[in-house]
């Protein structure tokens, strides 16, 4: 196994309750066959950490140790370990799967039925701490500016949205709601082509930031969805929305503006139960499809095209806060204080 020096305690941002969270001490992880062991730059704010520290997810627990969207340098190598060195910055692919089922059999083991995902799974210490251990097969490497690393995760989540609508250069694409998911939204539909790009959102400064993307942005508040879609689109409609949402409004107002034959994206979890109207489905033909996450090479392709265009990420991070610091970030996020973009917590000198 090749290391560098490791300490035996490391720091780490504990849920201790549901609103509590605490920075504490707690082991170091160590290494077996086919792991690394990174040592954490910096770790994204996801809104489902968001939403389970406050519990209204019901997909974290007292005691977890949360956070996946990470970058960091490898700290050590076990066993077989031989795509990776110690050094070499790279960013986790939170998503384990079985490798034996169908679905991973299909390259599409984000969707496998035995899947876990580090910083969701309570029995997995995750990325917010000095210290992340990951399968080797799920850390990539990233060779450009680091912060931009804990951006990947969330950038693919918005890609594979864009490629389950099947957005080209033919395409209008809706989206709705334009948090950190949705601005990834954006920017997939740029790098996929896309002819025009409208995106809701209530928020004036994600407005001002989304536009900075690439995108016209409207208010909701002060406009008809359906009815401004099909202006901006000669009288027709979007060809593809994108729910980032998730609730029953906004899918609705996202199948209301597309065309007949359209498609809608649901991307978006506010909500585990929505309500349809059907009749708008079936006699336009329009299509709703679901989108979790991403396939590992949609993962890897992302972080090679982040890589590579750094220019286009730098509006996406709002605030970059220290460890210590963190949980009382949570607990203002909790109540409202919401940036445009992302909040990164730092673990480590970048």
């Amino acid at each position: 196994m090749s290391t560098t020096t490791i300490p035996t305690t490391m720091r780490a941002l504990v849920l201790e309750d549901f609103g509590s969270m605490a920075l504490t001490e707690r082991p170091v992880p160590r290494t077996g066959p086919g792991e690394a062991l990174v040592r954490v730059l910096a770790t994204g704010i996801c809104g489902s950490d968001l939403h389970g520290y406050t519990g209204e997810n019901g997909r974290r627990v007292p005691g977890q140790v949360m956070g996946h969207e990470t970058v960091g340098t490898v700290a050590a190598v076990g066993p077989g370990v031989e795509s990776l060195a110690v050094g070499d910055t790279v960013v986790l692919n939170p998503t384990l799967s079985c490798g034996r089922c169908a679905s991973c059999a299909r390259g599409m083991g984000h969707i496998c039925a035995d899947r876990r995902v580090i910083g969701v799974d309570p029995t997995i210490p995750s990325a917010f701490a000095d210290y992340v251990l990951a399968p080797a097969e799920n850390l990539v490497p990233f060779a450009s500016e680091p912060l931009h690393g804990a951006l990947v995760e969330p950038l693919a989540v918005g890609y594979h949205a864009a490629v389950r609508g099947s957005v080209g250069a033919d395409d209008d694409v809706l989206v709705i709601g334009g948090g950190p998911i949705g601005q990834a939204v954006v920017l997939a539909c740029r790098r996929l082509g896309a002819r025009s790009i409208l995106v809701s959102e209530p928020d004036a400064a994600r407005r001002k930031l989304l536009e900075r993307l690439g995108a016209v942005t409207l208010d909701p508040a002060q406009v008809n969805l359906p009815t401004l879609a099909r202006e901006q689109t000669g009288g027709l409609g979007v060809t593809v929305a994108v729910d980032a949402v998730g609730a029953t409004t906004t899918v609705q107002s996202a199948i209301d503006s597309t065309v007949a034959g359209g498609t809608c994206v649901l991307v978006g979890m506010a909500s585990p139960q929505i309500e349809l109207a059907a009749y708008a489905l079936s006699t336009f033909e329009r299509s709703v499809v679901g989108a979790f996450c991403y396939p590992a090479d949609e993962f890897t392709q992302t972080a090679r095209w982040a890589a590579a265009n750094p220019e286009m990420l730098d509006p996406l991070i709002s605030r970059t806060v220290t460890a210590e610091e963190a949980p009382a970030v949570f607990a203002a996020m909790a109540l409202g204080d919401n940036p445009p973009g992302k909040v990164l917590v730092s673990f480590g000198s970048v």
